[in-house]
């Protein structure tokens, strides 16, 4: 896919999300390891990854992949950053839009069939974890923007719900 141009497209196409469940100790955050096959990445450990369906807000894909991957329910949604990949399959940049989703607890997910394990771990364990850089900088992105609770003074840009 191009442009008129001949240049690969640029498409706004996936949602990544990072739950956390703010625990006196620290962050915890959820790390999904992709099943062994049938998948895209096997056994690679990721956040909440997903497509925007067309006609579809980013930050409504966002709570549907949450739902569809974890079954949790999302307390606090807030926008952290966008990343860009190129998918050479198709010749387009595809942009991720990141988002961090706060929940209560750090409950058990209800895993599909694209993942096979799902782990709590503590930030610097989670962020290890992470297969891509590009993860593992918006959950730095995340922790620096609402590391205190909430984004302070950036809440009302950064708040989605």
């Amino acid at each position: 896919m191009s442009d008129a141009c001949g240049y690969p497209a640029l498409r706004v196409g996936v949602v990544d999300v990072y739950l956390v469940h703010p625990s006196p100790g620290g962050w915890q955050v959820l790390v999904l390891q992709r099943a062994e096959r049938g998948t895209r990445c096997p056994l690679a450990w990721e956040a909440v990854h997903g497509r925007i369906e067309p006609g579809e807000r980013p930050e409504d894909a966002a709570l549907r992949e949450v739902r569809e991957e974890t079954g949790l329910a999302v307390e606090r949604l807030y926008n952290v950053t966008t990343q860009a990949f190129y998918l050479h399959g198709v010749g387009a940049v595809q942009v991720a839009v990141a988002f961090c989703a706060f929940v209560a607890e750090a409950a058990a997910p209800a895993l599909g069939p694209e993942h096979g394990a799902a782990e709590w771990l503590p930030f610097d364990l989670a962020r290890a974890r992470l297969a891509w850089p590009r993860e593992r900088e918006a959950l730095d992105h995340a922790r620096l923007l609402l590391g205190g609770g909430d984004a302070g003074p950036l809440e009302d840009v950064l708040r989605v719900i």
